[in-house]
């Protein structure tokens, strides 16, 4: 069958896009620090690189301006000969001094060549207002670059979902499973998961649910949603009679058109910080009377999981019917 549009992709990345915001578009500049974490690192670095340049550029011309009015350049060479005439900063004679002496000022690295003198009272004020500047666009630019590295996203990718999920028998009930794996060391501190399914249904009453969503029971009476994700397990959802699965059978599984979004939370236990990752499992990735095969072997003083084997599968004996049938 060929490959429809996913809800949601394999990665956990979304594929919805905001359109026709109209006057809305104004709530992402109310919000701005957040809007620049959310773009992507080449528009960051060129905020980052384009913002500095720029107010370098601006402080610079603006010393330059007033050595300029002050006549500190060095085209007025009759006040430069003068004993009693003190520059507003020393040896500032052109616009590559006059840039040189900001950088050393916002940098504090102070070669001491170039120095604000005291009868500059705009001088002063501007040196006043450079410190003000340059502490609040560090503070904003700096903050928004270290939040958006120390993001947990990256550590989603080190959480495995198995490639398809599979629907045999457990204990004597008909179950829909997929398998979870974490590759590191460190664990997912109150790791928790849970499970959409995204369908298109019509209500009694005609109205049409293009993306309705739907919840997949995987143990929140027994508590079997909260993991302890230290070697992979295989989340189990039983098909009941308050299952949406209840009609689902092998036939009927190769005419039916729905997502099951996978979402599984938890705490970085090195960092702290919240972590999410998502994935899906459309009709043509569910395997009927299939069951995964096992990654667990006992060695000399431990456990070894073997994850080569990880989304390997095999079939097993399951009747064709609904749980209803």
């Amino acid at each position: 069958r060929r490959e429809r549009q996913r809800f949601v992709d394999k990665n956990g990345r979304c594929n919805v896009q905001h359109g026709n915001l109209g006057g809305e578009s104004s709530r992402y500049l109310s919000d701005l620090f957040t809007t620049l974490v959310d773009l992507k690192w080449r528009w960051n670095l060129l905020i980052f690189l384009l913002t500095y340049t720029v107010a370098w550029l601006v402080m610079a011309s603006m010393w330059w301006g007033i050595a300029y009015l002050r006549g500190d350049l060095r085209g007025d060479l009759h006040r430069a000969h003068d004993d009693s005439y003190s520059p507003c900063v020393a040896n500032v004679y052109n616009f590559p001094s006059a840039f040189l002496f900001f950088i050393e000022t916002e940098a504090t690295i102070g070669y001491g060549h170039r120095y604000i003198t005291e009868r500059c009272p705009e001088g002063i004020v501007l040196f006043l207002f450079q410190s003000l500047l340059g502490s609040i666009v560090d503070a904003f630019l700096i903050g928004c670059m270290f939040i958006k590295m120390s993001q947990p996203k990256k550590r989603a990718e080190t959480l495995m979902f198995s490639r398809a999920a599979v629907i045999s028998q457990r204990d004597g009930k008909l179950c829909l499973m997929f398998r979870v794996g974490n590759l590191r060391n460190s664990h997912m501190v109150s790791a928790q998961i849970r499970c959409k399914l995204i369908k298109s249904r019509q209500t009694p009453e005609g109205e049409f649910l293009p993306l309705d969503q739907c919840e997949l029971d995987v143990g929140f009476g027994t508590g079997a949603d909260q993991l302890f994700l230290v070697s992979p397990l295989t989340i189990c959802h039983e098909i009941n009679s308050k299952s949406p699965f209840f009609c689902l059978s092998q036939r009927s599984l190769r005419s039916e058109q729905f997502e099951i979004v996978v979402i599984l939370e938890g705490i970085v236990e090195t960092t702290g910080m919240t972590c999410q990752a998502r994935t899906s499992y459309t009709e043509d990735e569910v395997l009927w009377g299939h069951r995964f095969l096992p990654v667990m072997s006992l060695e000399d003083g431990f456990f070894r999981v073997d994850y080569s084997q990880f989304h390997a599968t095999f079939e097993v004996p399951t009747p064709p019917y609904s749980v209803k049938e």
